[in-house]
């Protein structure tokens, strides 16, 4: 089965400095799940950000579907159309409502207004804000604005979801129905990436990988 994304023999660092992934090789199949655990500073980020489009490996490369990324201008495109991210800090416009923050990433990608508006309903109604959908966001809790990450990342149906410590800044009760609702929304062909260092985050996952030293070990599941 050909691989949603891998990489192959990626190494990076930034600029003249130690080398933060070593030779790294990664696939992810359509609808997995995978967990990169490993401590601050060992380099979870970055990879997401390479697997993700953002950053371009010193070495090695990367392909989707099978077919190598070009170092080009079509890495914008394909990072668009291919993947959704949800990060530690929430990012969300606090003058806008739930509904607007969801549609933002349909509207981007040139979905009609009244369709985007139709979708992230949808997802908001997944992760279970259908009744929060024109609430403000700045009257929302920690909780609930993760949950509005989500919706937008899921309602783009994206190839890969790349949550980097989705959970990080949230506490035990909060963190369930979080991982609840990315669990919930994430349709079954979607292949979903967690960097994490908690433990109840990774068990979740069909996968757990550790960086050490910036290679990849797989751990027992």
């Amino acid at each position: 089965m050909t691989a949603a994304v891998a990489l192959e023999g990626v190494w990076h660092r930034y600029g003249s400095g130690p080398w933060v992934l070593e030779g790294l090789d990664l696939e992810v199949a359509a609808g997995e799940a995978v967990a990169v655990m490993g401590p601050s500073g060992s380099g979870k980020t970055t990879l997401l950000s390479i697997v993700g489009l953002l950053t371009e490996p010193t070495r090695g490369r990367v392909r989707l579907g099978g077919v190598p990324v070009p170092r080009s201008r079509r890495r914008d495109r394909l990072r668009a159309g291919w993947f959704a991210w949800v990060f530690q800090t929430v990012n969300v416009l606090g003058h806008r409502t739930a509904e607007d923050n969801t549609a933002l990433g349909l509207l981007a990608r040139g979905v009609p207004r009244e369709e985007a508006t139709r979708q992230a309903r949808a997802a908001l109604g997944q992760v279970g804000l259908a009744e929060r959908a024109g609430s403000p966001v700045v009257d929302l809790s920690g909780g609930e604005l993760q949950r509005v990450c989500i919706a937008r990342a899921v309602a783009a149906a994206p190839k890969v979801v790349l949550a980097d410590e989705p959970t990080g800044q949230l506490d035990h009760a909060t963190s369930v129905r979080v991982l609840d609702a990315l669990w919930a929304a994430r349709r079954p062909d979607t292949a979903l990436v967690v960097a994490t260092h908690d433990p109840q985050v990774a068990e979740r996952c069909g996968r757990i990988l550790r960086l050490v030293d910036g290679r990849l070990i797989e751990e027992p599941t």
